[in-house]
């Protein structure tokens, strides 16, 4: 019996570990059989040639155009004109002629001034103007009495020299005596102060009964002429060098006469806040010098103003055509990438299906493009869109084409920003 029970044992160990060992021999074979499948789908992927997907972009042919060179410069509004009203006699401010911010006009009276002082210095100089006539009457009629009695020799030649000269020096207290009374008409029509220009007058430095004095310092208001009116634009002189020199060396074909102002320049205006001026104006010269503490210089225009909407001392951007490029590229500046060295450039689809990667000069900035002189060529295909994920030599799918755009950067009225 106990030989029995141990057969029974190893007979029951021995089932076991066969059924066990054919379970791994039955998973194995899965294992390997799925691990194959997967090696062979790797292999013969890594077997066949590997093919770079196209690029969806668009692109926008380009045409050689003439395009405007407009200079927009930061500026501000001086008068046409400007007139600081002061006393020119003495006294006290009796009352104010004037509504401060009206307009006015040329030879307006602003103030009066107390003007019995002035009116008593007329009469004093009328009586002593009538005193000196009245004297050099009597002497005149005494010179012509010697003269009759010097011919009879009833006086002596020296008496009647004597009379002659007497008459002489009355004539002359006479003019003496008319030049005092002109002088105190002059002063007593100046108790009107009166505008020297028409224009808008400011605030009153004084009030009635303020005493002033001639020829004072302190001004008692101004008087703006605002139409026209000058807006004063800040160039620096590295700009207007670069103009220059771009003109001499025929990039810029210019509208006229570089010098004087043979030819009107039409200048447009915009605010502060970003809104147009509705009237063009004129450029009217620049300065001659260059300020040596800021290096800039001053260029001039002169706008109509009939409505008062261009006030002194505003900040404004001007904008006026300095020439044109002719035979020049208008890329959006979007499609323009730019090397570590800072150089631009671009992609073209060529006709093969590859992107060209394409170096650029670029000359200046044309409100949102690049005018480009060099590089391109007419027909090229500018990627302007779907360009980041495009490298030189790549493969390229064209999706649309933008000739409406083209045309809209090409056209000579797009404003300038100088570089």
């Amino acid at each position: 019996m106990p030989h029995s029970k141990e057969f029974s044992s190893q007979f029951l160990r021995k089932g076991f570990g066969a059924a066990a060992g054919a379970a791994l021999l039955v998973l194995a074979a899965c294992g390997n059989g799925d691990g194959g499948e997967t090696a062979g789908a790797q292999a013969a992927e890594g077997a066949g040639p590997q093919q770079q997907m196209a690029t969806r972009v668009e692109v926008m042919p380009v045409q050689p155009a003439s395009i405007g060179s407009v200079r927009t410069l930061p500026g501000r509004a001086t008068p046409f004109a400007e007139a600081e009203i002061r006393p020119q006699v003495s006294g006290l401010i009796e009352s104010r002629l004037f509504t401060e911010g009206e307009v006015v006009a040329e030879d307006q009276a602003l103030y009066q001034i107390d003007a019995d002082e002035y009116v008593a210095a007329v009469q004093s100089a009328e009586a002593a103007l009538a005193r000196a006539q009245a004297t050099a009457a009597a002497a005149t009629e005494t010179a012509r009495r010697f003269e009759r009695l010097a011919d009879i020799n009833a006086v002596s030649q020296q008496s009647y020299d004597e009379a002659v000269a007497a008459q002489k020096q009355a004539e002359a207290d006479v003019g003496i005596q008319r030049a005092a009374l002109q002088r105190s008409r002059i002063d007593l029509a100046r108790t009107k102060v009166r505008s020297p220009i028409a224009g808008r007058i400011g605030r009153s430095a004084v009030t009635e009964g303020a005493l002033v004095t001639a020829n004072q310092a302190t001004t008692l208001a101004r008087v703006l002429q605002l139409d026209p009116i000058y807006v004063d634009m800040t160039a620096s002189s590295a700009q207007v060098l670069r103009w220059k020199r771009d003109v001499s060396e025929g990039k810029i074909e210019t509208l006229g006469p570089t010098t004087g102002r043979s030819a009107a320049v039409p200048v447009t205006l915009e605010f502060e806040n970003g809104d147009q001026y509705p009237l063009s104006g004129q450029l009217e010269f620049s300065e001659v010098s260059v300020d040596q503490e800021a290096g800039t210089v001053i260029v001039r225009a002169q706008f109509p103003n009939p409505d008062g909407l261009i006030l002194p001392g505003m900040f404004l951007k001007a904008s006026f055509a300095a020439g044109t490029y002719n035979n020049v590229y208008a890329i959006p500046q979007r499609a323009v990438q730019r090397t570590p060295q800072g150089d631009g450039y671009v992609f073209v689809a060529s006709d093969d299906g590859t992107a060209v990667q394409k170096s650029l000069t670029i000359q200046e900035a044309n409100g949102s493009n690049w005018i480009v002189t060099d590089g391109l060529s007419p027909g090229d295909r500018v990627i302007i869109s779907g360009f980041q994920n495009v490298r030189d030599g790549a493969p390229v799918e064209v999706i649309a084409s933008r000739q409406d755009e083209m045309a809209a950067v090409s056209s000579p009225a797009s404003a300038t920003q100088p570089e």
